[in-house]
């Protein structure tokens, strides 16, 4: 087979991959998606899903799955020395957001309600489909698949982004690069069912020579176990893992107090820290752990993926249907790869301190946290603080480009570039919220204040420049028709407004502020729309986008 155009090949079908597929077909454009393996994951794998990823999944409309299948854990129990610490990290009212709290869910579940999603829009997932070359021109990239009957395939896509791992043949193909090491230590991973620990909380065990956790699961068993082999154990990672061996490392640190039976998966793993040097080399484009890979200490890998693919997906689709200035997709590194670093540098310091063999560093793990952490998260500032670093709640962009404060723009609340919080409103009547009323796919205006303020000759000007693409909204305390009802103010306090005060928020399709001003003219903000969205290209068209110039070369695959 040969000849066949796509707009976007995705290649790599885990959370990623398949988060990103179903972004571009909410957005209007149909990608081919691929995978090497010949089924899905149905080990747990990544097992917990972050506030802010429930928060852009919920525009897909799968949250509310997820959410039904998943745990929403309320507390962690430390474990040391015959001494056991609650620490309820997120029962801290927090209220801008739906989702204030963290998801124990099996990563096989996530990827099949994903799957489902797609499948219900038309899009399956080739599987036993693995990329042999790639070659990237000027208009598209030419790609070779090979398939799992021996057959290859030879397809043009206008763009191509790896999804698939730190074993990316994508980011090979281009020859970006991967820089980072192993960690020395080997781990065991086992879900499994286990007796001698309470339920929906999660457990963790400090000892002298690491620590072990229990994580609620529910299926495909209800614990997932994670622990540290002793140092200076010499068992490889590929050897079989049995279960009398996993419970003589459990005994050494919970004093034998838990047991473990019916085990569903277990394996010996190694872990990496490593970053891509590039995000993107011309048309093709990394996400995910084919961009970025670490510890999963905070549970931040997973989210960080499908954080990438959301930030890309409305990107390519708005680039290949016209709607945006090619540039747009230029701002996806700049924005993403500050993300994957400091996720890296987190998960790095967190993972040494809970592995280190160091005196002092177990002495503070075994003696000191254990009292000083109850104490650090006892006050409720705390644990918000705490809870927004892992959350994901308070990544922001704002040294984007496309981060714009314009003129007058209020001095309290959030800033071009951060997230859009939520709040309690109501619409026509009914109660809803913020980001409920601005799930549909595309931009979103704000204005705040009075209604009566805003010209009405800049908000036609506006509509006509970019139909089906701008959606224009009303905040305020005003109760009257078609208004985003505020009768508390909550949400203009949110936002850093006082009472009659007067803005306009520009809110992206990955619900994050791209221009916010507090002028009572749309100028400002018709020039934004303007630069991003050229009025001449805010229709659906079959241009095509242009690559961005690439300084660091690019190399076909073997």
């Amino acid at each position: 087979m040969s000849g066949h155009s796509v707009d976007v090949l995705v290649v790599g079908a885990g959370p990623t991959g398949l988060t990103l597929a179903a972004q571009l077909a909410a957005h209007g454009i149909r990608p081919r998606l691929v995978d090497r393996s010949r089924d899905r994951v149905h080990e747990s794998r990544a097992l917990a899903i972050q506030p802010r990823t429930l928060e852009v999944l919920a525009g897909l409309g799968i949250t509310d799955r997820l959410v039904a299948l998943g745990n929403a854990a309320v507390q962690l129990r430390l474990h040391v020395r015959h001494r056991e610490v609650a620490m309820p990290l997120f029962d801290i009212g927090l209220t801008d957001t739906a989702y204030p709290y963290l998801l124990f869910l099996s990563q096989a579940e996530t990827e099949r309600i994903l799957a489902d999603h797609l499948i219900t829009n038309g899009i399956t997932v080739e599987r036993g489909v693995a990329l042999s070359s790639l070659r990237s021109g000027h208009d598209a990239v030419t790609t070779r698949l090979r398939h799992d009957d021996g057959s290859d395939e030879q397809i043009s896509a206008r763009y191509v982004v790896g999804c698939d791992g730190a074993h990316s043949s994508v980011r090979a193909a281009v020859g970006i690069g991967f820089a980072g090491s192993s960690y020395p230590q080997t781990f065991v991973l086992a879900d499994t069912e286990a007796d001698g620990i309470a339920p929906d909380a999660a457990h963790a065990f400090l000892s002298e020579q690491g620590m072990l956790f229990f994580f609620p699961l529910g299926a495909p068993a209800s614990w997932r176990l994670l622990v540290m082999r002793p140092p200076g154990d010499a068992t490889p990672p590929d050897a079989p893992v049995t279960l009398d061996e996993i419970q003589t490392l459990t005994d050494a640190y919970t004093r034998g107090t838990v047991r473990l039976h019916d085990p569903v998966w277990m394996t010996n793993f190694r872990l990496h820290h490593r970053a891509a040097a590039h995000y993107r080399a011309g048309r093709v484009f990394l996400a995910g752990d084919a961009a970025h890979i670490h510890s999963p200490a905070g549970a931040q890998g997973m989210n960080t993926g499908i954080q990438d693919a959301v930030n890309l997906g409305w990107k390519l689709a708005h680039s290949l249907r016209g709607v945006a200035d090619p540039s747009v997709m230029d701002t996806y590194e700049p924005e993403r790869a500050p993300v994957g670093r400091m996720v890296l540098r987190f998960t790095d310091r967190a993972f040494t301190i809970a592995t280190s063999t160091n005196p002092l560093v177990r002495f503070a793990r075994t003696r000191i946290a254990p009292a000083i952490i109850p104490l650090v998260l006892k006050p409720k500032i705390g644990r918000s603080y705490a809870f927004r670093t892992v959350s994901q709640l308070g990544i922001r962009y704002r040294t984007s480009p496309l981060s714009l404060n314009g003129p007058h723009a209020p001095q309290h609340g959030p800033k071009a570039g951060d997230r859009l919080p939520d709040a309690p409103i109501f619409l026509d009547g009914q109660t809803s919220t913020l980001h409920n009323a601005l799930t549909p796919p595309g931009w979103h205006v704000m204005l705040c204040g009075p209604t009566e303020t805003w010209p009405a000759d800049e908000l036609t000007e506006i509509h006509h420049q970019h139909p089906n693409l701008v959606t224009v909204h009303r905040l305020s305390a005003s109760n009257e028709p078609d208004v985003l009802h505020d009768p508390h103010e909550r949400a203009l306090h949110r936002l850093g407004l006082a009472s009659g005060d007067t803005a306009v928020y520009l809110v992206r399709p990955d619900g994050h502020i791209g221009y916010r001003s507090g002028e009572h003219s749309l100028t400002g903000l018709i020039n934004y729309l303007g630069r991003w969205m050229p009025p001449s290209t805010s229709t659906p068209s079959t241009r095509s986008a242009s690559p961005q110039a690439e300084p660091h070369g690019q190399r076909d695959a073997p």
